[in-house]
Parts: structure tokens; sequence; C-alpha cells
């Protein structure tokens, strides 16, 4: 009999990648999707489970039955304008005691692995060197300290249960189906809108999202992944400037930088409320996954260069009709699920 794996945010920009992939190892996927959500692009194959939230009581028996690998994707992510009172309760809502009651349940139903995709802002929001899984996690924001809390009750869980855990903490991901910040700089550089960071000297990880499924795919499967926490990435740091030169390599279209002081667009940053945004695009974020690459012998099957070259295909198959260039939509914030 085939092997059952249950993909939370199935239809998600991570999920309905996952699943194609996993389909290909010849397991069987049963995918969690919302109710309100239709099966998307998802391969006819997918059991699909429609389900009205993840939380502390969501009833997990029927997506269990019979599972023997969980890969949990669906989290509660950036929200825009988000009208919640007590927002760090409502990511933890999902992220913590959503993420717990899966696992427990998981761990009574007799499922073997459960792999967690969590996010490098467990480990901090950047600094000059790379982060590795040996640094002290220093989350800042809400959905870093709740996917925190996360992996802490996972370990318990695996501690004190069969269960084997795994989690994959990812810097930004990118490829067909991408939103917010990095969709936006397409758009940008599509337009030929000129950018005022040619200035900006800095290091930043990313991975795409192909390399992120093989990743995944790799640690449901290996024995060594047991109990370990693995930072991914392409393996090539790149500052924003060289990242927009290779944006627009890949769109057939000339990357139009010119240079403007960074520490002045900090204070444009502060003054309009969008200091977040302005220290993504300046601020220098990187991961060493050597550990992955030793430990699993795991090796990004895709260059950065082609990660950006199919981002460029898809935008420019479906998304030029439409695009608004302006710079303001840099600044712009989105929701975005897994």
């Amino acid at each position: 009999m085939k092997n059952i794996v249950l993909v939370t945010g199935a239809t998600g920009f991570i999920g309905q990648e996952l699943c194609k992939k996993i389909l290909l190892g010849n397991w069987f996927v049963r995918g969690i999707i919302r109710l309100s959500t239709y099966r998307n692009n998802l391969p006819s194959d997918v059991d699909v489970i429609p389900l009205e939230e993840i939380g502390p009581r969501t009833d997990w028996s029927k997506a269990l039955s019979g599972v023997d690998i969980v890969v949990h994707l669906s989290a509660r992510v950036h929200v825009i304008n988000d009208p919640s009172e007590d927002s760090l309760a409502a990511y933890r809502y999902v992220n913590a005691a959503g993420t717990e009651r899966l696992a427990r349940i998981a761990s009574a139903y007799g499922v073997k692995r459960f792999v967690y995709l969590s996010s490098v802002k467990v480990n901090g929001e950047g600094k000059p060197v790379p982060y590795t899984e040996k640094n002290d996690p220093e989350p800042v924001d809400p959905y870093g300290i709740s996917k925190w809390e996360g992996e802490k009750i996972l370990h318990e869980i695996g501690y004190e249960t069969d269960l084997e855990v795994v989690i994959i903490r990812s810097p930004l991901v990118y490829g067909p189906r991408v939103k917010a910040n990095f969709l936006r700089l397409l758009k940008v550089v599509e337009c030929g809108v000129p950018i005022p960071l040619k200035s900006v000297n800095n290091r930043r990880s990313l991975i795409y999202l192909g390399n992120l499924v093989d990743a995944i795919v790799t640690c449901m499967k290996h024995p060594r992944a047991i109990g370990q926490t693995y930072l991914v990435s392409d393996g090539e740091d790149v500052s924003t400037p060289e990242l927009i030169r290779r944006m627009g390599s890949a769109l057939g279209r000339p990357a139009r930088l010119f240079p403007f002081p960074p520490f002045l667009m900090n204070i444009a940053g502060c003054i309009s409320g969008k200091s977040d945004t302005i220290e993504r695009l300046i601020g220098s974020l990187m991961v060493d996954s050597s550990k992955i690459k030793r430990e699993l012998d795991w090796e990004p099957p895709y260059t950065m260069d082609q990660g950006l070259k199919e981002t460029a295909k898809w935008y420019k198959k479906g998304l030029r009709s439409g695009v608004r260039c302006q710079m303001s939509d840099l600044g712009a914030r989105q929701t975005e699920s897994k």
C-alpha cells in the first residue's frame, strides 16, 4: 500500500507544488484546504479535506486516519491592517496552539513523522553574518514568536511520544505564484521604473520554491532528519541590487538602478511607517544551510538564476495585464497564505 502524506495548506503557494512533488514519489496525498477555498491547481489525485480553521479545537480525526507523515505548512502569516486587539494571541492561536493540537492528535493516530515549515524569523531579523541552527532564537514580531513557540511544542511532543519531528526554517521563498513584496519588485523591474537601491550593500538569502519543496521531501524520508532543525536556502547570498539585476535578466528587461543614501531611505521608512519594508530591501539576512547538506546529503536542485527564470516565465505569461508601474507598490503589504 502507498504511504499517506497529509499536507496542510495544500492550495497555498508552497502546498500546490509540494503536493505535485509528493505524488511523483508514488505517495498518496491528502490535502487540507479552507472551507472557502477551491481546489485551485491541485492534481485530481489529491484527496481534499476542507477545514473551517486551524486552532486548539480543530477536529483532525477524519484527516489523520491512516496517515504516515504530516507536513504542516498552514500558518497565520502577515496580515494587512490586522484587526485583532491582541495580535500575538491571534498568531499563537494558529501557529502555536493549532500546531500543538495537530501534532498531539497525529501522535495518537500513529503518525510516524511530522515535518513543520517554520521561518528564519525564529532566528531574528538579520545580522552581518549568516544564521546557523546553533544560534539562540531571537524572534521579534508576533509571527516569529508564534513559530518559535510552535517549534518548542513540537520538540516536547517528540520527546514525549514516538512522533518523529523535523523542523525547516526558510528565508523568503520565491517562484511561480509568488505574492507580496517579491511580486511587486517583479512588477517594478518589468515596468522599467527607476529604483533607488544601487548604493545598497547588503546580503540576503532566498530559496526557490522548487528547492524548498525538494528539501521538505528529503526531510520526510531521511532517517537522520529525526529531531533536527534545518535552515535552507539556494546557497547564493545576493545583495538587493544584484537580485534586481538578475530579475531584469530573467525578465529580459534592464534593471534601472540609481544611487540613493540608505540612511535617507531609513528615515523615509520611519516617517512613512514602512520601516519593515525598507529593512527588507536594504538590510542583511543570511542563513547557513550547510547542516542539511552535510547530514542529509541535500543539495538545491536549482540555481537561483534557474529559479528566477521560472518565476519570470510565470509572471510574463499571466500577470502583465493591469500592472501598476508605481514605486508605491514596493511599500504595500499583503496577506499571503502558505
